[in-house]
């Protein structure tokens, strides 16, 4: 039996294309994600089905392959690119004798290691029991001894020798913990509607640039990295343009292609601040070649959670050389005059100010309130 580590587990990554289109980009985002979730990545399988096993997902002749690779490679654990049942996984781990986790898993891992604020772990909780609750099983005896680890960490380590009554109640109480943090986010929300002040969320696909433009716009300091769901938390500071109505500008988590439902129920208080903003800015990292692609799963999930009819300026980030895009900073209009599209670097400041130019533009103070200012 295998030890386990905190960090740098080996795992061996399976990426199958059922038809889906752009592997290569999908087996690509999988690695950052293994990493980001800890992982040392000791090798990769990939082949091609037209459909699912309903067994073991992949077919027993590439389960038969991905053992033998395995073995060579001492992986301690595998990871799918793909959301598995309940009975696929526990059939894959009998045949390959080590831990296996899906797509699901791992982005829940991330999000159990990357959230900070009280709120982001209970929305974390949430969607970590609720998906562990379809698929937990006694008798695991391979993950007796193995604490910690990739999808395993937070509730994972504790609960899966818990019953389906103790989790229902725990599910329970995190509900009813974030129905109030989501009343007071209402609450909050009113007041600013009462002062009347503009809401604009940015929102896009995760690691496109969102909190770097948000640091640039507001002089904030919010954490930003190159990697995948740097942001968690939803961070607000007021943007202040000359000739425009107040605005308060939320930075919210990053989206994903095939981002687990239940990520995206449990954090539904979260993204309210999109579904309630006046404006979208729709980030979207120019440079990437699978960005069509993106800017598809970033709408699927605003459709998800009733955000789709909100106004949207598409925002291309990451128009410098340094990033690789060959787009030159500017805007675009659309057939009514209003802007449309803007293209930037968050990280230059080349561009930001045709996007502050389109927010004044969009959210243009009366002129009784100029003169009210200017008398006072």
């Amino acid at each position: 039996m295998l030890e386990r580590t905190e960090v740098g587990e080996r795992a061996l990554l399976v990426e199958l294309d059922l038809n889906q289109g752009a592997p290569e980009e999908r087996l690509a985002e999988l690695k950052e994600l293994a990493v980001s979730a800890g992982a040392e990545v000791s090798g990769i399988v990939t082949g091609r089905r037209k459909a699912p096993d309903a067994a073991l997902f992949a077919g027993s002749g590439k389960v038969a392959e991905i053992n033998a690779l395995r073995q060579e490679t001492g992986a301690e654990m595998v990871i799918f690119d793909h959301a598995l049942s309940g009975v696929q996984q526990r059939n894959l781990e009998r045949e390959l004798q080590c831990r296996v986790i899906d797509r699901v898993s791992l982005i829940l891992d991330i999000f159990a290691q990357r959230a900070k604020s009280a709120e982001g772990k209970l929305q974390v909780e949430l969607a970590q029991l609720e998906h562990l609750s379809t698929r937990l099983v006694r008798g695991w005896t391979h993950l007796e001894r193995q604490t910690g680890g990739i999808g395993l960490r937070g509730p994972g380590e504790t609960q899966l020798e818990t019953d389906r009554r103790l989790i229902g109640e725990r599910v329970k109480q995190l509900k009813q913990r974030l129905a109030e943090v989501s009343k007071q986010r209402d609450t909050q929300r009113r007041a600013r509607r009462r002062a009347a002040v503009r809401n604009v969320a940015l929102v896009g696909y995760t690691n496109a640039g969102k909190s770097t433009l948000f640091n640039t716009l507001t002089g904030a300091h919010a954490f930003a990295a190159n990697q995948l769901f740097a942001t968690l938390d939803t961070t607000l500071r007021r943007l202040v343009i000359p000739g425009a109505e107040p605005i308060v500008l939320s930075d919210t988590v990053g989206f994903i292609r095939d981002l687990p439902h239940d990520l995206v129920a449990a954090f539904r208080a979260t993204l309210r601040e999109a579904v309630d903003a006046d404006l979208l800015l729709h980030v979207v990292d120019a440079s990437h070649p699978g960005r069509a692609d993106q800017i598809e799963a970033v709408n699927a999930v605003l459709t998800e959670i009733g955000a789709d009819a909100v106004p949207q300026i598409l925002v291309l980030n990451k128009c410098d050389p340094a990033s690789g895009s060959a787009l030159e900073p500017g805007s675009e209009r659309d057939e009514y005059g209003k802007v449309r599209t803007v293209r930037l670097s968050a990280l230059t400041g080349a561009g930001v100010p045709e996007l502050r130019g389109a927010l004044a533009e969009r959210f243009a103070r009366p002129n009784g309130a100029i003169e009210a200012i200017a008398a006072a």
